[in-house]
């Protein structure tokens, strides 16, 4: 989310000094496409922030930017790319799948519109940014639920949607050195991170400045007020011992996540799960609970367990289901 923030702050510098940029918009990838849907650049005359995937593909779009820019294109346009040999439209790279890279020319028009993109990416406000061949806009209508949309009508018609900020939720229950060492990681990430503990004074809550909230309760029993169900909502449970831990797994386990992970051993976890069996919770939300949690990669520190959490909260992410 930072590296977005940088693309709209370069470009709005930009445009103050009456300086045209040329805006590079992933709509739409397919297959192995090293640029995926959203992602963005932003390419002035004498200098580049963002990436749309790298390598030969990128070198020559942008040189497709700086034509715009120096007027030897004349419209707003889209440009197909197939990563694959002896395609009309390739890219000149070979990993498969596509891209469609939307070129628009931003100018002093446009500085309003991109004063509103980052006001709503700094103070996370809910935002819909519109790209079509003509208009470079923010949306009024935030009723309809999703991250992107694309429409291509013709060659040169088309309309880019995105929901502005965060596309992930991640919630951490339990403040300590894993948890620090998680959130550092996570915050590079397109996550909005929430971090809960019922220990106010607690040293690594206090050190930990990677997250965007942070809430104390009072007690575990009263978790479930503060975390929704949600699609792309995210839970780790790393409290401080058994105890907490299944108070926290009794109160959220009626609610629907797309991670569900509660940190613990082995010997641990199999306890407390054969135990909320024995009160006939349902085995098949039992068996949705990552855990032990994170990819099975030896980590012992905090850091190389945040590592694997965060291996196996992204494999869970980018699967398509």
């Amino acid at each position: 989310m930072n590296n977005e923030l940088e693309i709209w702050q370069f470009a709005a510098e930009r445009l103050k000094r009456n300086e045209s940029v040329i805006l590079l918009v992933v709509a739409e990838s397919s297959g192995s496409s090293p640029g995926r849907q959203g992602y963005k650049m932003a390419v002035a005359e004498d200098e580049i922030i963002g990436s749309i995937g790298g390598g030969l593909m990128e070198i020559n779009l942008v040189e497709s930017a700086r034509r715009l820019l120096r007027n030897e294109e004349k419209n707003n346009f889209i440009k197909q790319q197939v990563h694959r040999k002896k395609s009309p439209d390739t890219s000149g790279m070979i990993c498969s799948g596509g891209q469609a890279i939307i070129f628009f020319k931003l100018s002093q028009n446009n500085l309003p519109t991109i004063r509103k993109v980052i006001r709503a990416l700094k103070k996370h406000l809910p935002a819909v940014l519109q790209i079509s061949n003509l208009k470079f806009q923010i949306a009024e209508d935030l009723s309809n639920n999703f991250d992107f949309q694309f429409e291509q009508t013709d060659a040169s018609a088309f309309l880019f949607q995105e929901k502005l900020g965060f596309k992930n939720r991640l919630f951490i229950i339990g403040g300590g050195h894993c948890a620090l060492a998680l959130s550092d990681l996570m915050s590079k990430m397109d996550f909005y991170i929430t971090l809960f503990d019922d220990r106010p004074n607690l040293n690594t809550l206090e050190k930990n400045k990677f997250v965007h909230a942070k809430q104390i309760v009072e007690s575990y029993v009263q978790i479930d007020e503060f975390i929704p169900s949600g699609a792309n909502h995210y839970v780790v449970v790393m409290t401080l011992g058994y105890k907490t831990d299944e108070i926290v797994i009794r109160r959220l386990l009626d609610k629907k996540f797309k991670y569900f992970g509660v940190l613990g051993s082995r010997a641990k976890m199999a306890t407390l799960l054969k135990e909320l069996k024995k009160e006939d919770f349902p085995e098949e939300k039992l068996s949705q609970i990552h855990t032990p949690i994170g990819l099975p990669i030896n980590s012992r520190t905090p850091e190389e367990i945040a590592v694997s959490i965060a291996a196996e909260i992204i494999a869970v992410k980018n699967t398509i289901v």
